[in-house]
């Protein structure tokens, strides 16, 4: 894979493609070894075709062309009568290979898309034209090796780039992005971006949207991040890339992960 910005690579082939990731990044800053258990670990595949409420939210919001072809949303019917299991019986016979949504969770997801299409600027951000699930691809500067990053929206007329979160709690979304790493992915993300347009996007947007009513509404925000957590997101990741490329030089892949006690815990000494 060479270098460059992919319009058309399928989710598939990026996630088994070469390119050094974030969510591997995430991996060898726990522990390296986790890097290549990830590569080699079987899958569930039942377990892995589980409804993901997220992906369904983002397939509405960004590709319904995908959400049209890879979800279904089942009809409200009383299995136990007669004409319910008739009428279920029907549907799942037109269903081929969709992962099914009840009528309760399609609901939820069409809900929470017309909640985001109510925010201004959200909206904007949903119809603004521009690349969903594009592929970027770029010798990262430190280490010379591949890297690679798929923003949920790309914006190249403007210098946007958008990645929709979805949240159970919206007040706890700010602890999100340190636990998800979140600051990490926005200058790992920008610098990819600059390696293909030759310049850092104008703007990096985390469109998030709660999965959870409050005031029997589903809420939307927008955010940004400060300087302060972009520069220790930009540290913190080639720090990984050195950890990467000395796993690489070395052949050593460290497996052991240290714990300590809670704060609490230490305190009470």
């Amino acid at each position: 894979m060479e270098p460059g910005y992919y319009q058309d690579l399928s989710n598939d082939d990026y996630h088994k493609g070469p390119g050094i990731s974030k969510s591997q990044l995430d991996l060898i800053n726990k522990s390296p070894a986790l890097f290549q258990w990830s590569k080699a670990a079987p899958e569930d595949e039942e377990k892995k075709s589980a409804l993901n409420i997220g992906d369904a939210v983002h397939a509405i919001l960004l590709e319904p062309h995908r959400f049209g072809e890879q979800y279904v949303i089942a009809p409200e019917c009383d299995r136990r009568t007669k004409a319910g299991k008739q009428q279920w019986e029907e549907f799942e016979a037109s269903v081929t290979g969709q992962t099914i949504l009840t009528a309760d969770e399609g609901r939820k997801v069409q809900l929470i898309r017309e909640s985001v299409m109510a925010h201004p600027h959200a909206r904007w951000l949903v119809e603004a034209e521009g690349d969903a699930e594009a592929s970027i691809y770029w010798k990262e500067q430190s280490t010379g090796l591949l890297a690679r990053c798929r923003p949920d929206k790309t914006i190249p007329s403007l210098g946007w780039i958008a990645d929709v979160k979805t949240t159970a709690d919206m007040d706890r979304f700010a602890r999100s992005v340190y636990d998800y790493r979140y600051h990490v992915q926005d200058p790992f993300y920008c610098d990819g971006y600059e390696a293909h347009f030759g310049e850092q996007p104008s703007a990096f947007v985390f469109l998030v949207v709660s999965t959870s009513i409050d005031c029997g509404k589903y809420p939307v925000r927008i955010f940004t991040l400060d300087q302060q957590a972009k520069a220790v997101g930009r540290d913190t990741y080639l720090q990984d890339m050195a950890t990467y490329a000395e796993c690489i030089r070395t052949g050593e892949w460290s497996g052991l992960e240290t714990l300590s006690l809670p704060y609490w815990a230490k305190e009470l000494r």
